[in-house]
């Protein structure tokens, strides 16, 4: 009996570990990676940024809202840490992977991936990381991914001038010569917005549609 006591004591006397800490810590970690991974990176001025300028100050705010949830996590406490499916975590490391093997040229042993930029690389990951979740919609995540690619497209392609492959490489020496690179990255940028907005409206439309459908079916009954 005494050995019963004892042990139900010291199971209640281990402070779990809470969600919030655990979300905390592992934003502190992806946080040191993205500073690791983006030092090679030159990151130039506030005058002339570098491709290294945005992921190293983004990875530094990630680390520090880390710190901060860690903290607010051992102060205050919270819900213990629960049991998660393999499904989102599975999917979403598949969408890294896949956006990083289709923006640019990748090689894989003896094959390599064709470089379709981020006018197809954008979307296939939102896509296919939103699966993450069984709720998903295609449809659904198609707007969202046009609507995210074009203002991705426009923020660090055309603001920020970024060197990130915005467009398939055969796209690219096609136009070369023909069309002002800037040019056609917004006209690219505005079809995304444009689709997506359209098919925004749409679904709308059919849900409105729906919906009234339903309100005539019910006074008829």
């Amino acid at each position: 009996m005494r050995d019963r006591s004892s042990g139900v004591r010291a199971d209640r006397a281990i402070p779990r570990l809470s969600q919030n800490v655990a979300a905390g810590l592992g934003l502190v970690l992806l946080g040191v990676f993205g500073v690791w991974a983006a030092g090679d990176l030159p990151r130039g001025t506030l005058g002339a940024m570098g491709p290294g300028m945005l992921p190293h100050w983004v990875a530094i705010g990630v680390a520090i809202c880390g710190v901060v949830l860690a903290a607010t996590g051992f102060v205050r406490g919270g819900a213990g840490l629960q049991t998660v499916g393999l499904r989102g975590p599975v999917v979403v490391v598949l969408a890294i992977l896949a956006f990083a093997a289709t923006i640019r040229p990748t090689a894989l042993g003896p094959i390599t991936t064709p470089g379709l930029g981020l006018i197809v690389a954008g979307p296939l990951a939102v896509i296919l990381a939103g699966y993450a979740s069984p709720e998903a919609r295609f449809r659904e995540l198609l707007i969202l991914a046009l609507l995210l690619t074009a203002g991705c497209m426009l923020l660090f392609g055309d603001l920020l001038n970024l060197p990130i492959p915005l467009f398939p490489t055969a796209l690219v020496e096609a136009a070369s010569g023909k069309i002002p690179s800037r040019v056609l990255l917004r006209l690219m940028a505005g079809a995304l917005a444009l689709t997506g907005l359209g098919l925004l409206l749409l679904q709308r439309r059919s849900a409105r549609r729906g919906g009234t459908d339903v309100a005539r079916h019910s006074m008829t009954a």
